[in-house]
């Protein structure tokens, strides 16, 4: 037998080493839990397509992934978190929905230096703009999006810092694509 190579799944099952056991029962629990490890894939894949489905029938849905690392299910993800745009009078409004708002830390003559945000909102909503953030400054896919980072990274910005002011940013074109119905320009 060599390993590091791929073999056939069938012939890896005629050599299970499993068959002979003293507890039949721990067979009977494997043989389930695979069968039910299957079934849970093919649930799964039934559920990204109709989600897929179900996005495609939107315009926002296009007009999201015209942003550079915006894919498929970071869209869907934004689209169901923030819903109808109109609930949001402002972008500001959408920042703080999303939890990514500075958080102020003020008593009298004292103003806190180091503000973190608040995460008061979605967690999936703030979790897909981070994916997106990062898919879209790796190997310059959104240029705009990545002078944004340098910028802040040249001022001294930590790398996580840096990357929650580039979500505040896209959450401002968000918001912008969605309330005027025009695609994203890299210009």
């Amino acid at each position: 037998m060599v390993f590091g190579t791929r073999s056939n799944p069938r012939a890896a099952a005629r050599r299970n080493p499993f068959k002979v056991t003293t507890f039949p029962s721990h067979l009977i629990s494997m043989q389930l839990l695979i069968k039910l490890l299957l079934q849970y894939q093919d649930h799964l894949a039934d559920l990204n397509k109709s989600i897929e489905t179900l996005a495609e029938e939107l315009l926002e849905y296009d007009l999201i992934q015209s942003i550079p690392g915006i894919g498929t299910k970071i869209a869907a993800t934004i689209l169901a978190e923030i819903g109808e745009i109109d609930r949001f009078d402002h972008a500001k409004k959408l920042v703080a929905f999303a939890g990514v708002d500075p958080s102020v830390f003020a008593s009298g003559k004292f103003v806190a230096s180091q503000n973190r945000i608040t995460k008061h909102g979605s967690r999936r909503l703030r979790t897909a703009l981070y994916q997106a953030v990062r898919c879209g400054i790796r190997s310059n896919r959104n240029k705009k999006l990545r002078a944004y980072y340098d910028k802040k990274r040249a001022e001294g910005k930590l790398f996580k810092v840096a990357v929650i002011a580039c979500v505040n940013k896209l959450i401002h074109w968000i918001f912008a694509i969605l309330t005027s119905k025009e695609a994203f320009r890299l210009e």
